[in-house]
């Protein structure tokens, strides 16, 4: 029974021992197994170095042979190019020996040159003076045969070739004069007649009043709006007097100057299509043809001188040769008459063979100063002058505008053919009015006096004259001080001005509130 118990107790030991020697057994046979596998590494390691020192030393060996034999090459290079540079050195100082041969033989001729020039200039000098001493004694032997001095005889022939010549000069010159006198009156009156023939124009007239033409009687209420405002708000904007009559589908403007009643007409053709005829529409519209007017002013300028072939002008002169056609010189139209006189200047400086160009040009531009916008109390010719010197004209061009009225001296033959040819185009019958240019002339001082004043902004000269409607600026003038100012401009008006009937002075103050919803 004991035996039994013990057995198991023993198998467990017995397997617990074969246990610990099967790894005890392992273990060894691991250790055994690693070791020779070190070894064996070590021993590939080993041979595996071998082999790469080796292939090192081989390869340093190739890299050496080929560095020297590098070397080697350009050793023998750098001695070719020694050789080379030491038989340049060589030839350059063969060449420094000729050139220093060729220069000692060339100054060795100079110095014969030289002494054979000494030699030459003293023989010269010695019969120049052998020449002087024959010339003393003829001089000597003509004066005791003549009896006189040479100084004496020099100025007696003189005065005898002055007399000669006077003599000479004073025939020719009469039978000259004798000719022109004969000849210049009928060749200035032939010139003047063919040029004036060659360049034919019609008579322009202008007027003070347009008409707006409309297809009913019913716009003329709308022109006029609620208690007259409308019409009111178009004659503050355009400065025109807008008469509305009894005339059937008519619409009467009247205004001295013509741009006014230009923007004015362009204005009323635009509100009436439109149909929206209000304040605030017209003030946009008149600005609106406004800009219109002063870009055809521009496009009419171009269109003139392309015409005319004239180029190169200043843009703003371009400008105000445009702004002609709005002008009118004694009721003959500016730019009308400066397209003429240009072409008779043209054409008379061909007659005279002097340059048509420079001509026409002058021609062109001879009455500029008519439409200057500064307001300048200068004559236009003088600042016409100025305008055309300040926008880069020549000389010739300045003095023949300066000049065509004699206010400066004329210093070109331009000159006096512009002022000529002025004369022709306002002297053709029916050409000018003297009324009209007098009228407006009044109005334009008119409205200049207004301007005057501080705080005006815009003035407008209506009803022939007979009104004077001021606007002036809310933020600088009350509205006590416009009852003060329309008081002084009248009193100026009676004192300065020569006016048929009278005068009506109107000065407008308006304050306006603007916002904008957004």
């Amino acid at each position: 029974m004991l035996l039994l118990e013990i057995t198991p107790f023993i198998c467990v030991l017995i397997a617990i021992g074969c246990a610990l020697l099967g790894a005890l057994i392992c273990f060894l046979i691991f250790r055994l197994t690693s070791v020779s596998l070190v070894r064996k590494a070590a021993e590939e390691a080993e041979v595996l170095k071998k082999n790469k020192i080796i292939e090192a030393k081989e390869k340093f060996i190739a890299l050496k042979l080929e560095h020297e034999n590098m070397v080697r090459e350009q050793e023998k290079k750098r001695q070719q190019l020694d050789q080379r540079l030491q038989q340049r050195e060589q030839q350059l100082n063969q060449r420094q020996g000729e050139l220093q041969r060729t220069q000692n033989d060339f100054n060795q001729r100079m110095q014969q040159k030289e002494q054979q020039v000494e030699q030459q200039q003293k023989a010269l000098e010695f019969k120049a003076q052998e020449v002087e001493k024959l010339q003393r004694q003829a001089e000597q032997q003509l004066e005791k045969m003549s009896g006189m001095s040479a100084e004496e005889a020099k100025a007696q022939l003189i005065e005898s070739l002055k007399d000669e010549a006077k003599t000479a000069a004073m025939s020719y010159i009469n039978e000259i004069m004798d000719d022109a006198r004969l000849n210049a009156n009928k060749e200035a009156k032939r010139i003047v007649i063919q040029t004036i023939q060659r360049v034919a124009s019609e008579t322009a007239a202008e007027n003070t009043v347009s008409v707006f033409h409309i297809d009913n009687d019913e716009v003329k209420g709308r022109i006029i709006g609620r208690e007259g405002r409308n019409i009111r708000a178009l004659e503050a904007a355009t400065g025109v007097e807008i008469i509305v009559d009894d005339t059937p589908e008519a619409i009467t403007l009247s205004a001295f100057d013509p741009v006014r009643r230009e923007i004015a007409r362009l204005s009323l053709h635009q509100l009436v299509q439109d149909g929206r005829i209000h304040p605030a529409r017209i003030e946009e519209v008149v600005a609106k043809v406004t800009k219109q007017v002063e870009e055809e002013i521009v496009e009419t300028g171009k269109r003139t001188t392309i015409d005319l072939g004239i180029h190169g002008l200043h843009p703003e002169l371009v400008r105000l040769v445009g702004k002609m056609k709005y002008r009118s010189s004694y009721g003959q139209n500016l730019l009308q008459h400066a397209r003429e006189t240009a072409n008779l200047c043209a054409a008379m400086a061909g007659e005279l063979g002097l340059n048509t160009k420079a001509a026409k040009r002058a021609g062109l531009l001879h009455d500029i100063g008519k439409v200057a916008d500064d307001d300048v109390e200068l004559p236009h010719a003088e600042l016409g002058m100025k305008l055309c010197e300040k926008f880069g004209e020549k000389p010739d061009i300045c003095n023949a505008v300066g000049a065509h009225h004699d206010e400066c001296e004329m210093k070109t033959l331009i000159a006096p053919i512009v002022q000529a040819c002025d004369a022709i185009s306002g002297a053709r019958p029916g050409a000018r009015r003297e009324i009209v240019e007098s009228y407006v002339k009044r109005l334009n001082d008119l409205e200049n006096m207004a301007m005057s004043f501080p705080g005006v902004i815009k003035t407008y000269a209506l009803q022939a004259g007979r009104e004077l409607r001021v606007i002036v600026g809310a933020d600088k003038i009350s509205d006590k001080d416009t009852e003060l100012l329309s008081f002084d401009l009248a009193k100026r008006i009676q004192d300065e001005m020569t006016y048929p009937g009278q005068v009506k002075v109107t000065v407008i103050r308006e304050t306006r509130a603007i916002n904008y919803a957004k």
